[in-house]
């Protein structure tokens, strides 16, 4: 009886225990009591941000070449002068979106959605046109400013502070994906300075799982509170489809180039550095007793530039930007470049095992000689190019290293000898047939009689190549 009894207690106090649990979950779904707790939306932020995101259409008008045979009067009789049918010009279309930021039609979108187009029209969401000016393209960033002729008093969007931005936080992605008209679709901050993305190289982005498709690119990605953190870039997929990782380019660098555009500069202007750096590996992180390989080592530094006069020296190792950690060389460019140019940076360095605070002015790159572009004309594998003389400022706009004098490549025209054997953008030209190359107008005058062959210096990504070409 006695264990009898114990059992009977014992199976009262599970019981009692399991309507204690039924009870609290019970209590915990309870029927909504007012109306506010069944109407939680997204929808106060939409109808605040969505007037501000607009359809970007770009367009330019290629000619094919002529058929041969329609030289001849006797094609063309029967043919025509298209040529069997065929349209002698075709056009190509590019498709994105793009977002308001004043209220007097500036409008930033993606540098990709509208590069080579000739014309490019935006559509607003309550479905009126207008033409748009280029007014700013800058590759580096994959943005560009549109000026919308004739616009006044339009719904611009206030640009937020992406430094502000946690993993975890909500966002919404507005564009127009696939064509299909304006859609908007939420997600979270999944990560933030994302430099391995591969697009621009001025790279921190903001990674989202909020679905992002073709055709969303240079729309906008906003907060709660409306407003934009950030310009919808790329998307990671296998597919061509939204697999949860889209990237944005943060507001601060969205706000660097508008800022420029305003002012009316054809390009960006951006604080010079002035010193190469590298990214820190392991070993190196080891003998300089850190935890962990974060940071940027100087690899060299620019005489006279804005590092060299801070005083930075070669195989300082540079961890924080305003006290802002910076893991690698990317980072470290993306926070330089959204600082304002006028004031001073605080660089966070390490030297010989002691944490130091380092004082660096922001200054543009200096135009140190002119730039006299010269485009090659002539019969030899250099017909195409257009070079200029190099100085911190082109260096600092066609993003590379000013640790030689020369030549650098700045154009190519598509089709020409010299995109057919392989010259690209950024290509510093050193000597042609042993010839030491030092101004644009030395290649114009090496370059004016044929040759049977060309023997060509280039410096590219920091290896000197010698190649030798026919003529």
């Amino acid at each position: 009886m006695p264990n009898r009894s114990r059992f009977v207690a014992l199976t009262l106090g599970v019981v009692l225990s399991m309507g204690t649990s039924t009870l609290a979950l019970a209590q915990a779904r309870q029927v909504p009591e007012a109306r506010q707790q069944i109407t939680l939306s997204f929808a106060p932020v939409v109808q605040k941000t969505a007037p501000s995101v607009v359809n970007v259409y770009g367009a330019r008008v290629e000619r094919r070449p002529q058929n041969p045979f329609m030289d001849d009067p006797f094609f063309r009789r029967f043919f025509g002068d298209g040529g069997f049918g065929l349209p002698r010009e075709q056009v190509q279309r590019s498709l994105g979106s793009g977002v308001i930021v004043d209220a007097s039609g500036l409008v930033v979108t993606n540098n990709h959605v509208i590069e080579g187009m000739t014309e490019v029209k935006v559509a607003l969401a309550d479905k009126r046109e207008y033409e748009a000016t280029i007014l700013l393209r800058d590759p580096r960033t994959d943005l560009a400013v549109l000026k919308l002729k004739g616009a006044k008093d339009l719904a611009a969007i206030e640009v937020g502070d992406s430094d502000t931005l946690q993993i975890g936080d909500l966002v919404l992605a507005i564009g127009n994906p696939f064509g299909v008209g304006q859609t908007v679709t939420q997600g979270i901050i999944s990560a933030l300075a994302r430099t391995q993305v591969g697009v621009g190289d001025a790279q921190s982005f903001i990674q989202t799982d909020a679905a992002i498709n073709p055709g969303n690119s240079g729309g906008a990605l906003v907060d709660m509170q409306g407003r934009l953190t950030g310009i919808n870039t790329a998307i990671f997929s296998k597919s061509g489809g939204s697999v949860g990782i889209g990237f944005a380019i943060p507001s601060a660098m969205v706000r660097v180039v508008v800022d420029s555009a305003r002012t009316g500069a054809s390009n960006v202007r951006r604080a010079w550095f002035g010193a190469r750096l590298q990214a820190l590996t392991q070993d190196v992180a080891d003998g300089l007793g850190l935890d962990r390989p974060a940071g940027s080592v100087v690899a060299s530094v620019v005489d006279s530039g804005p590092a060299a006069e801070a005083g930075l020296k070669r195989s300082d190792v540079i961890l924080a930007v305003d006290g802002i950690g910076v893991d690698d060389p990317e980072s470290f460019g993306y926070r330089f470049a959204t600082r304002p140019i006028g004031g001073t940076t605080q660089l966070t360095v390490l030297r010989g095992g002691k944490r130091i605070t380092i004082p660096v002015k922001l200054t543009p790159a200096p135009e140190t000689r002119p730039r006299e572009p010269v485009k090659v004309a002539g019969r030899s594998p250099f017909t195409g190019l257009t070079v200029l003389n190099l100085s911190p400022a082109v260096a600092e706009e066609l993003s590379i290293d000013l640790s030689t004098e020369g030549v650098v490549v700045s154009d190519i025209e598509e089709g020409s000898p010299a995109a057919r054997v392989g010259f690209r953008k950024g290509d510093l030209i050193l000597a042609i047939n042993g010839e030491r190359i030092n101004a644009s107008r030395e290649i114009e005058l090496a370059t004016r009689e044929r040759k049977r062959a060309w023997e060509v210096t280039i410096s590219r990504g920091g290896q000197t190549v010698t190649s030798v070409f026919g003529g």
